[in-house]
C-alpha cells in the first residue's frame, strides 16, 4: 500500500511540474515547471547543434562531424540558422529567469576568486537560496556568450558587408567565446550530474528531493517549509 501511495505521489508531482514550481509534493519539491525545462533544453540542444556544425568549418580535424550532416557545405548552411535559434532560445531563457537570477550583494563577492569557495563548499552555504551565486554567474555568462555569438556570427555570415579588420575581430570573438563557453558548459554538466547527484532530475522530471534541497539550497528549503524567519 505504501508503494502505491508513493507512486501516486510521484504521478501528482510530475503532473504539477507541468505548470507550477516551488511546491512540495510528498517527499519531493517541484523545482522547475515544464516551460522552464523546455527552454533550458532548447538552449542546450541548439548550442550543441551549433558546435557540431561549426567545428568542421573551424578545423579539418572535426571533418568527421561534418560528414554526419552531409558535408561541409551543408554545415555552412545549417550553422548560422542554428545560431539564430540558439540566440532566440537564450534570449527566452534570459527573460524567463531574469528576476530570479538577480545577484545579492553577498553573491557579487563570489565573482572572481571567491567563486571557487562555492566549488569547495566553503561559501556561506546556509544562505543559498533557490539559485546560488555560481549558477547566477553561469546564467549571465550564457547571456553574454549568446550576444557574442550573434554579433560576431552576423559579421561572419555576411563577410563582404563588413571591413576586413571587423571580419578578423569577429573570427577572434567567435572562437574565444566558443572556447570559454564550452569550458563553462563542461563544468555546468559536471556540477549538475556527478558533483551533485539528484540535480539532473530537476531538469528532467522537474523535481528534487527534500533532502537535496536542504543540503544544496538550505535557504530555499527553509522558505518552502515556512521556517525561514
Amino acid at each position: 500500500m505504501s508503494s502505491v501511495r508513493q507512486q501516486i505521489g510521484l504521478d501528482v508531482g510530475a503532473l504539477k511540474a507541468r505548470d507550477t514550481e516551488d511546491v512540495i509534493v510528498g517527499k519531493e519539491i517541484i523545482r522547475h515547471r515544464l516551460s522552464s525545462r523546455v527552454i533550458h533544453w532548447l538552449v542546450a540542444d541548439f548550442f550543441f547543434l551549433c558546435a557540431a556544425t561549426g567545428l568542421p568549418v573551424f578545423s579539418p580535424v572535426f571533418g568527421w562531424l561534418g560528414n554526419l550532416f552531409g558535408g561541409l557545405a551543408v554545415c555552412r548552411v545549417i550553422h548560422p540558422f542554428a545560431g539564430l535559434a540558439f540566440f532566440a532560445s537564450a534570449a527566452a531563457m534570459f527573460l524567463h529567469w531574469k528576476r530570479e537570477m538577480q545577484m545579492t550583494a553577498q553573491e557579487r563577492g563570489w565573482v572572481g576568486p571567491k567563486l571557487l569557495e562555492y566549488l569547495r563548499d566553503k561559501a556561506n552555504h546556509d544562505q543559498i537560496g533557490k539559485y546560488n551565486g555560481g549558477q547566477k554567474v553561469f546564467f549571465y555568462t550564457a547571456a553574454l556568450a549568446a550576444l557574442g555569438f550573434l554579433v560576431s556570427g552576423v559579421v561572419l555570415w555576411f563577410p563582404l558587408t563588413f571591413a576586413g579588420f571587423l571580419r578578423q575581430l569577429a573570427i577572434l570573438v567567435h572562437n574565444v567565446t566558443f572556447i570559454a563557453f564550452f569550458v563553462s558548459i563542461v563544468f555546468h554538466i559536471y556540477l549538475g550530474t556527478t558533483a551533485e547527484p539528484g540535480t539532473f532530475n530537476a531538469m528532467t522530471r522537474g523535481t528534487v528531493s527534500k533532502a537535496w534541497a536542504r543540503i544544496h539550497h538550505p535557504k530555499w528549503y527553509r522558505e518552502l517549509m515556512g521556517t525561514d524567519k
